[in-house]
């Protein structure tokens, strides 16, 4: 296997499950954490016949023997997706991208990098800004703890409602974060060079979204989503130049759609943009 995690060789997993004329989905979970955030998305879309394949990436996936996380830069989490993605096409008639959150900017800034790389798009909960409910109002302070050394001292700790509107499985997920660092709905510390690199990652968005010629894409985003308001679904909508734009409101989730009460919508939503790909 080639080494060189630039331009990365199909796993011995990946090889199994890939035949050319199909449609494969990757997936992109949110920062620092794991592909159990998009399992429900997983078994949806493989339910449909399609295949999925869910990406670690190094430095931007949580890395259960590390104590501490150390984040890699962006644009070295760009770069793996793209040349996992470019191997993958040579194994499959189309490639779609699926992240949610910091993942679904991770996809976005693949389809800037190399805009005619993927078959299409699927953005859930996208941050861009982070504007929502339940940000705190000291956010504008955060540069100070992502950009100077005080961030030595801090890290974010993920709290109440963990993204989650369901009472039931917010109550699991925080019995999942006292009996282990990582849950189904993300780790349970942040440090700061993950928080500091998705934040370069935003300001590169908004800076480069305008006047890329996109893919087919689908976004998909809570109207209580308490990270990202709905001004992340408009500003998309105003700056993502797509033949193919579908965006769906959903009405009962927080943030962690793929979990949350609205989970048998987002997997139809994504079955059914997959199908109406050309």
């Amino acid at each position: 296997m080639n080494s060189d995690p630039l331009s990365p060789s199909l796993t011995a997993d990946e090889l199994s499950s890939t035949s050319v004329n199909t449609t494969l989905v990757v997936l992109l979970h949110g920062l620092c954490s794991s592909s159990q955030e998009l399992l429900p998305v997983d078994e949806a879309i493989k339910a449909a016949g399609y295949q999925t394949i869910s990406l670690d990436i190094p430095g931007y996936s949580f890395e259960q023997k590390r104590i501490k996380q150390e984040a890699k830069s962006f644009e070295g989490w760009i770069d793996y997706v793209e040349a996992r993605v470019l191997k993958l096409k040579e194994r499959h008639s189309r490639v779609v991208l699926a992240g949610i959150s910091a993942g679904a900017n991770v996809a976005l800034g693949v389809a800037v990098k190399n805009s005619k790389l993927l078959d299409g798009l699927v953005l859930l909960s996208t941050p861009l800004i982070l504007d929502g409910w339940n940000i705190p109002f000291y956010h504008f302070l955060f540069p100070l703890a992502l950009y100077t050394p005080i961030g030595w001292l801090w890290n974010y700790e993920e709290k109440p409602p963990y993204g989650l509107k369901n009472e039931r499985i917010r109550a699991w997920v925080a019995k999942e974060l006292k009996a282990r660092r990582l849950s189904s709905a993300g780790a349970s510390v942040l440090e700061v060079s993950h928080l500091r690199e998705h934040d370069k990652l935003q300001k590169h968005l908004l800076k480069e979204m305008n006047g890329v010629a996109a893919p087919p894409t689908l976004v998909l985003h809570a109207a209580e989503d308490e990270v990202a308001s709905l001004e992340n679904l408009r500003f998309i909508q105003m700056n993502w130049k797509t033949p193919v734009f579908r965006c769906h409101v959903l009405e009962n989730s927080y943030h962690m759609i793929s979990w949350d009460n609205d989970r048998a919508e987002v997997g139809q939503r994504i079955v059914d943009f997959l199908a109406e790909l050309p």
